[in-house]
């Protein structure tokens, strides 16, 4: 009886050591990033299951997705997000940036995150009726820390002057300075070559998460990058898997799947 005894206090030291083994396991964020199309295929259907299968298959925690359509004539008056937040079992956030046939087209955000807050902020303009703008998440971590995190989601512009697009740097870096030192995410479609002037200038104070271009456009035989999830502060990040999903039909771009690991 008496070893018993002191046998059991050295069982409950050795358990107190191994848990923060299992506190210390790293925070990783599966994100997906996603030009959709409005739901309408490369074979012209417009299937919205066929578009939330292809999200379930990568499991994200967050989802970026770009040209989306609510209540529009085109898409017969769906609620594209809405539906797509069902279909995946992920919450939906939607902003629209125009109103278009008779509803709202926009960038849409999935999350099994936890949103703390979220607010839609329009980029500069050049050209009338055509208003593009970013989704800008508070998300909690999945970490025992309940770390904020900053996902933003956006579409640039995509015509062959940039200079639309250079006005957009600025205005997301601005909104990035807001708080300096939150982990954020940057993500979506670009609509810029990796050697752009574009990406050269995102690139002064953001980190690429592809260490090769990754082709996503056009989705049947795609031959240029350009959608991307880029990270700040590169400290507080690592990419443990980047790649681009083989699905040539579902939109006209492919989606882009990005693996990081928070660090402390």
């Amino acid at each position: 009886m008496r070893r018993g005894w002191l046998f059991a206090p050295c069982l409950a030291g050795l358990i107190t050591v191994a848990a923060p083994g299992l506190a210390s396991e790293p925070t990783r964020i599966r994100v997906l990033t996603y030009n959709i199309h409005h739901g309408a295929g490369m074979d012209g259907k417009l299937d919205l299951e066929r578009i939330a299968k292809i999200i379930r298959s990568v499991d994200p925690d967050v989802v970026a997705l770009q040209e989306v359509d609510r209540g529009v004539k085109r898409t017969k008056g769906v609620d594209e997000p809405g539906e797509l937040g069902k279909l995946t079992g992920m919450k939906p956030i939607f902003e629209r940036n125009i109103v278009y046939q008779g509803g709202d087209y926009g960038n849409a955000v999935l999350t099994r995150l936890p949103v703390v807050r979220w607010r839609n902020v329009h980029v500069p303009s050049h050209h009338v009726g055509e208003q593009r703008g970013a989704l800008v998440l508070e998300l909690t971590a999945p970490n025992a820390e309940k770390t904020t995190i900053r996902f933003m989601a956006t579409h640039i512009d995509y015509r062959p002057s940039d200079a639309e697009r250079m006005d957009s740097v600025k205005k997301l870096e601005e909104v990035a300075r807001e708080q300096p030192n939150t982990p954020s995410i940057l993500t979506g479609d670009l609509n810029s070559l990796p050697d752009s002037r574009v990406m050269k200038a995102f690139g002064e104070n953001w980190t690429r998460t592809d260490a090769e271009p990754l082709k996503t456009f056009p989705a049947n035989k795609p031959d240029r990058a350009i959608d991307y999830v880029l990270v700040r502060p590169a400290k507080r990040w690592k990419v443990i898997e980047t790649r681009v999903l083989d699905e040539p039909v579902a939109s006209d771009h492919r989606p882009l799947l990005v693996v990081l690991e928070l660090v402390d």
